[in-house]
């Protein structure tokens, strides 16, 4: 997908995409499951277990998509 993006196919769930941040280890993985719902896990340098775990709706993970790409949103 690109430098620094790795993706791996997760059997009967979906697919995981891991996005390294830094070389010091910080990176974020995404799980995009079947039903819709992405998962975003958010690791530091220290570690093998994530810092932070958001799960998002299809919805949600598209308006935080588009607000990171640079949209702007009006209500």
């Amino acid at each position: 997908m690109g430098k620094g993006v790795h993706i791996q196919e997760l059997p009967g769930l979906g697919t995981r995409y891991d996005v390294d941040l830094h070389s010091g280890g910080e990176r974020v993985s995404i799980v995009v499951s079947r039903d819709g719902k992405r998962h975003l896990y958010v690791f530091t340098s220290r570690g093998d277990e994530p810092a932070a775990v958001l799960e998002l709706t299809e919805d949600q993970a598209r308006k935080v998509g588009a607000v990171l790409a640079g949209t702007f949103f009006v209500d």
